[in-house]
């Protein structure tokens, strides 16, 4: 009995202590430099402070006074040249300067202030800093009057993050009805990352796999806090201070979006062969085939098709919600479905899959798998995830089920609901393994779910890698691309999806689509309509549904749908020239094809809040219509000169401008001297030879770097690439156009430019233009109604071109 109350009097008296928040407390010694790594050794925890670039560092705390391994799926790049840093030591504090920021790191108590060469307070903990309570560890920062944030991943509800909460931790809502449950944009939560870009000119990530939150002011207008469930506390910060800068050393850290096949920035279409759930008996190869046929009879451009969750039966043990590898019987030749639509010329068809093993029919891969020790560990569970942190369960899974159907014409898969590891399923009631260690797993089985297929595919179909996936966090960019998910065919949820893509994109992930039209119910043909013009200026334009029986097929929506569909299908396969040299950029660089507008304007206070508008590659501004029966909408115009793509109109920028939008007509605007450079129509990528680019020039000033290769190898990574630089010059009196010769070790095919030259007022006579010095007669012609000069060029792209004309 005594030994029992003295037990109680312990946990009474230990239990609060252990719960407390605990700080890192004073600086007590160690200070020491070991390559760009500076020790600090405090009374409570150890910091290690390491530089990555003069801008960017690394912040890990550790109250176990032990570090963490290294891993390999949130963060790609652990080697960092050495950095320059004079390191003093002050009476209270410690001084460590590199050419881009000055930081001090105070003793006692210990925290961290972060300068600019210039003297400006970036960051201060000054009060706050570094916790744990129980296996939280957290970290709280001054909140700068000024200060507003961007990023968290694919979010729904805001741009900006200024006194808003947020928790990341992958999954979707859940609960009944689905209205306030699954659908409920608020917990939307796909693609989480834990990375934000700042006003004030930095960035921060926090390098943690477990479920975090981010109180970004909401709780007090003095500071901000982030916290983690569990784990390390280990962030960098990434000084810019422009956004395009921070984005570069974010993904130089997680990695970049690689270039995608250059047809994969063509239409992908989706099917369930006839039949999503309830249905399945009307499935068939024969309405693929039919579907496939019908697009290309059609005129509809079209590349890349793939098959969703009805293509196989539904397994055994784990329903829907897991991946037998076993076609229903009514795909009676499978592989001649196949050859069917590659002689069609489709470029790529893929399958969807989850990531559990089931047992059909005639086979039985969960059993073996788990026979084999080749699922995921589950406590008192056998277990049925595919174990994507295991070479050896990998290269089973392929070998054995992936292969089935790889072997006979699949080149892709959609990983869909990677959420289901660790969380509640959403086609069953499972919830996978809850312990500890998925808890740390949750977030990143979906970037080892996306590696896995993009990795073997690749090396399998000996072209870039192509994977589709739903769920992502950090580092997810490497194995594109993002869908935004099951979102209603409702109004309600369009302009939701647009502020997905607009904070993915802020987040360093490039590649990004969404269900044309809305993925479940039938589509309203007006939001139809509205949703397919927005889809063709997304960084993957994707057209799929499981309304049963359209499926968002165009041709089910009406006469006027469909011509919508195949003017902006026809428009986007023009312009891939356009979007495969920014795709290039994006993987050079980080900057995403679909940019919010703080991205290039963060200065300006009236685009933090710009949920509907973005800017689509370097030079082009997209304005959706969100609102039924609009027939008008207000646009932002940021700060320069703007043109309305489609009229040439001239607009001032930093105003708000009233604009006409019919139905079949998205605003679009044009920087000034943007070039636009765009291909013949095609009804698939390839189908012709690009024996002339037209050259869409806007009055101004301005430039642009043409981006060619072959569009399927890897050899764009070992430079096998040409770049043309093409410069203008214009103003009142004329306007000059330089063509350099492409440089670079690939070698392009020949063609000739036509200049599509947009001109703010029209002269009274066509205009005298020289091309290299000499006068050009035959291929001069002016579009009075358009206010249009069109220009052939005489030479082609073997040597430069120098176009000069002079209105008179």
């Amino acid at each position: 009995m005594q030994r029992d109350r003295v037990l109680i009097f312990l946990f009474l008296f230990l239990f609060p202590l252990l719960n407390k928040a605990q700080s890192v407390g004073n600086y007590s010694s160690g200070f020491k430099k070991e390559g760009n790594e500076y020790h600090f050794r405090n009374g409570n925890a150890d910091v290690k402070l390491e530089f990555c670039t003069p801008g960017m560092f690394r912040v890990r705390t550790s109250w176990s006074r032990s570090f963490e391994p290294e891993e390999d799926l949130m963060v790609s790049n652990y080697k960092w040249a050495a950095v320059g840093v004079n390191a003093s030591e002050e009476p209270g504090c410690f001084l460590l300067k590199t050419e881009k920021l000055d930081i001090k790191v105070f003793k006692a108590p210990f925290y961290i202030e972060v300068y600019s060469k210039d003297g400006q307070l970036l960051s201060t903990e000054q009060g706050l800093g570094a916790e744990k309570k129980g296996d939280t560890v957290s970290c709280a920062k001054v909140l700068m009057p000024d200060e507003h944030f961007f990023g968290f991943g694919e979010r729904m509800d805001f741009i900006d993050r200024r006194s808003k909460k947020v928790n990341l931790n992958v999954g979707r809502g859940k609960g009944r009805p689905h209205m306030i449950g699954a659908y409920n944009i608020l917990e939307a939560n796909y693609s989480p990352v834990p990375f934000f870009m700042s006003t004030r000119g930095y960035g921060v990530f926090l390098h943690n796999s477990y479920a975090t939150e981010w109180d970004m002011g909401s709780g007090s207008d003095d500071r901000y806090l982030f916290k983690a469930a569990s784990g390390e506390l280990d962030y960098y910060f990434i000084y810019g201070p422009d956004f395009p800068a921070i984005l570069n050393d974010y993904t130089a850290l997680t990695g970049r979006s690689p270039l995608l096949p250059q047809f994969a920035l063509g239409l992908h279409a989706g099917t369930y062969s006839g039949g999503t759930w309830g249905h399945e008996k009307e499935t068939s190869d024969a309405y693929v085939v039919a579907l496939a046929r019908r697009f290309r009879e059609l005129g509809i451009p079209v590349d890349l098709l793939w098959l969703d969750s009805t293509w196989r039966i539904f397994g055994t043990n784990g329903g829907n919600g897991a991946t037998s590898f076993e076609w229903r019987d009514t795909f009676k030749d499978p592989k001649g479905m196949f050859d069917s639509l590659y002689a069609m010329k489709y470029k790529m068809v893929g399958l969807h899959l989850r990531p559990r093993f089931d047992n059909g029919i005639k086979l039985n891969l969960l059993d073996q798998a788990r026979e084999k020790g080749l699922v995921y560990p589950e406590p008192d569970n056998k277990g049925e995830f595919v174990n994507f942190f295991d070479r050896k369960s990998v290269d089973w899974w392929w070998d054995n089920g992936v292969m089935r159907v790889a072997s006979i014409g699949a080149k892709f898969l959609k990983t869909d609901e990677g959420s289901a590891f660790g969380g509640l399923a959403n086609e069953s009631n499972k919830t996978g393994p809850t312990d500890k260690a998925a808890q740390k797993l949750h977030n990143v089985f979906p970037v080892a779910y996306a590696k896995a297929p993009y990795e073997k595919f690749q090396e399998f179909n000996g072209i870039r890698g192509l994977n589709q996936t739903r769920e992502g966090y950090a580092g997810i960019q490497r194995y594109p691309f993002i869908f935004a998910g099951d979102w209603p065919s409702e109004w309600q949820y369009f302009a939701p999806v647009i502020k997905a893509g607009i904070n993915i994109g802020l987040s360093g992930v490039g590649y990004w689509a969404h269900c044309m039209g809305g993925f479940e119910r039938p589509a309203d043909p007006e939001l139809y309509i509205r949703w397919v013009q927005f889809g063709m200026f997304s960084p993957v334009a994707l057209v799929f549904g499981m309304d049963h029986p359209g499926y968002k097929e165009p041709w089910a929506y009406g006469d006027q749908a469909l011509a919508n569909f195949k003017k902006y299908d026809i428009l986007r396969y023009r312009l891939i020239p356009y979007i495969y040299s920014n795709a290039y950029t994006m993987y050079k660089t980080g900057l995403p094809l679909m940019k919010g507008l703080v991205m290039d304007y963060r200065k300006d206070a009236n685009v933090y809040d710009i949920g509907d508008q973005y800017l689509f590659g370097n030079n082009l501004m997209v304005c959706p219509v969100t609102t039924k029966g609009a027939q008008t909408r207000t646009v932002y115009l940021p700060e320069g000169t703007w043109f309305d793509y489609w009229t040439g109109k001239k607009y001032a920028g930093k105003q708000y401008v009233h604009v006409v939008c019919p139905l079949d007509t998205i605003p679009l605007f044009a920087k000034a001297g943007a070039v636009i450079p765009m291909q013949p129509e095609m009804l698939y990528s390839g189908e012709k030879p690009v024996n002339e680019i037209m050259l869409d020039i806007f009055p101004g000033s301005g430039s642009f770097s043409l981006y060619e290769d072959d569009g399927v190898s890897l050899g764009y990574k070992s430079g096998k690439f040409a770049l043309t630089e093409i410069s203008v010059d214009g103003d009142a009196n004329g306007v000059k156009i330089d063509i350099r010769k492409p440089e670079g070790s690939f070698k392009p095919s020949s063609h000739t430019y036509l200049l599509k030259i947009r001109l703010e007022e029209l002269p009274g006579k066509i205009p005298e233009v020289t091309e290299n010095g000499k006068k050009n007669v035959r291929g001069v012609n002016l579009d009075k109604k358009d206010r249009v000069l069109y220009v052939k060029t005489i030479s082609d792209n073997r040597k430069d071109i120098s176009v000069n004309i002079r209105f008179q």
